[in-house]
């Protein structure tokens, strides 16, 4: 039998939920406890070592990372949801073992949080940089975080977070400046309805339920309310985000991003060819293209594709990695972007 690469990657969150399904019924269910012989402590290392090693092994392998800090962090994790998993009564012999699962999750998160004072410590620099810089602001905070803070997911969410509630709060008495560099990808589309739609429908989903739920269950409802507000907060920063930084061209490179949920940078020496064949355009995306295609209630396909020499990195939603080998972009003025385009191409080619 084969298995396609899809199918194979499916078997390692299996294998991980049956580890913990499989040392969860064996300490709550009358079955498992009924399988537990008089001395529990072979019994119990063993689940330490399924919730410490295997678990943790299972869940890099599914994701494809490798990182030693990730590794004992799910370490840690594992040791602490042991003393939650496990019957006291069962783990005492182990009991100190499992509280370093605690003192190794309070480092990384102290660790975090000079992490975080560092980054406030060099917030007001930060600005200033920003304030001084002619790239998109979503670009321009993220390299001056990155000069002055070390590279961190942490940083990340948190820069992802300030410039959500900077776009939904701060920026509705101006207005964006287009130059002769610049291209929107949202004015010939229905973004914009579909994000006020979307807002709408939160608001009032958020009025017909959170009222019904809270006579039923008000921790819930409280949960539902803020999940609610924020999510209406990021759509009114996305829409900002997406007005205020239209895709830029410049001498060595490009600057396209799509509001806050994804940017990438291009060099004009990375580029390899620019596809304009209808045919190819109209055909589905393959995983390894990322689209920067305003969001519209008819179909609509991209301008052009951009394939890239070597993969490239594209950041996405709070701070996220990933490589693509191709770019999907439509513009508003799009006979205009090609030409300039060609023209840079053709620059590099002399």
């Amino acid at each position: 039998m084969v298995f396609s690469k899809h199918t194979v990657r499916f078997i390692w969150p299996f294998l991980l939920l049956l580890v913990l399904l499989s040392n969860f019924s064996l300490y709550h269910t009358a079955v498992g406890t009924s399988l537990l012989p008089t001395n529990t402590n072979p019994v119990v290392l063993g689940s330490l070592i399924d919730l410490t090693i295997v678990a943790p092994i299972l869940f890099l392998v599914w994701q494809r990372k490798k990182s030693w800090k990730l590794l004992l962090t799910l370490l840690a994790g594992g040791l602490i949801i042991a003393r939650f998993m496990i019957p006291m009564q069962f783990l005492s012999p182990f009991k100190a073992l499992t509280l370093m699962g605690f003192v190794v999750e309070a480092a990384f998160i102290f660790l975090e949080l000079v992490l975080l004072l560092t980054l406030f410590k060099y917030l007001p620099e930060i600005i200033r940089n920003v304030k001084k810089s002619s790239l998109p602001l979503v670009f321009s905070f993220s390299n001056a975080v990155d000069k002055k803070v070390r590279k961190q997911p942490i940083i990340h969410v948190i820069c992802s977070e300030i410039l959500i509630f900077y776009y939904a709060f701060f920026l509705w008495k101006k207005k964006p400046v287009y130059q002769e560099n610049t291209f929107t990808i949202h004015q010939k589309s229905s973004l914009i309805a579909f994000q006020v739609m979307m807002i709408h429908a939160i608001v009032f989903e958020t009025i017909g339920i959170h009222w019904w739920l809270h006579d039923q269950t008000m921790i819930l409802s409280l949960l539902l309310l803020v999940l609610n507000i924020y999510s209406v907060v990021f759509f009114l920063g996305d829409l900002q985000a997406i007005r205020f930084n239209p895709l830029q061209v410049e001498h060595d490179r490009i600057y396209i991003s799509q509001g806050l949920m994804k940017r990438i940078e291009i060099k004009w020496t990375e580029i390899d060819v620019v596809i304009e064949d209808r045919a190819i355009l109209e055909k589905k995306r393959t995983k390894n293209t990322i689209e920067f295609i305003a969001r519209d209630f008819e179909k609509t396909y991209p301008d052009v594709i951009i394939k890239l020499k070597q993969p490239k990195e594209a950041t996405l939603l709070m701070g996220m990695k990933k490589n693509y080998e191709q770019v999907a972009i439509r513009v508003d003025d799009a006979e205009r972007f090609k030409q300039i385009l060609k023209m840079n191409l053709q620059k590099e080619i002399e």
